[in-house]
């Protein structure tokens, strides 16, 4: 199974269709959507190409091939213009014998993993930090933020291909 993870879109037009762009060329199955995807958020700057309302349509147009978590900006107002649930505060998914678990980031973390047995792969976002690490057989991976990175690094995604992860500057 290959898959895009993005996170904290937070309304930038230009990130989400750089994030679509990048999933059809990598040839990916789904997009991993893990929050935050049309508000800025009160202590966010308004993002390159902010334009909500353009996210929402441009996202809708892989609406099947969407799979979305609910960040901390996201309301259910956002739901009534997006074409794919997004309101869970997590998802599991199974690649083989792979459990991959995804949250946003701002009820589960690494620091507050969830009391799950036999999860391989913990995804979120939230902190617009991008990395990946090891804990014990957990891989924690934060594609950092798509429009707003906290990190000093560019605007990143990442990319879970058959057990395989990167992060990926978009």
């Amino acid at each position: 199974m290959k898959l895009i993870i993005v996170s904290d879109i937070h309304g930038s037009e230009t990130a989400a269709k750089k994030a679509i762009e990048l999933y059809k060329k990598e040839n990916c199955e789904y997009m991993l959507l893990l929050g935050d995807v049309l508000y800025h958020g009160p202590r966010n700057p308004l993002p390159e190409g902010h334009n909500p309302k353009g996210v929402a349509e441009a996202l809708n147009s892989i609406k099947d091939k969407i799979i979305a978590v609910r960040g901390n900006c996201d309301a259910e107002i956002d739901q009534m213009l997006l074409e794919f649930p997004c309101m869970g505060e997590y998802i599991m998914l199974v690649d083989g014998d792979k459990k991959l678990f995804i949250t946003h980031g701002h009820i589960y973390s690494p620091e507050n993993l969830p009391k799950l047995y036999g999860i391989s792969y913990f995804f979120s976002g939230h902190t617009h930090v991008s990395g990946i690490s090891k804990i014990d057989n957990l891989t924690i991976c934060n594609p950092g933020s798509c429009a707003l990175p906290k990190d000093g690094k560019p605007p990143s995604v990442a990319i879970y291909d058959n057990g395989k992860l990167s992060i990926v500057e978009i």
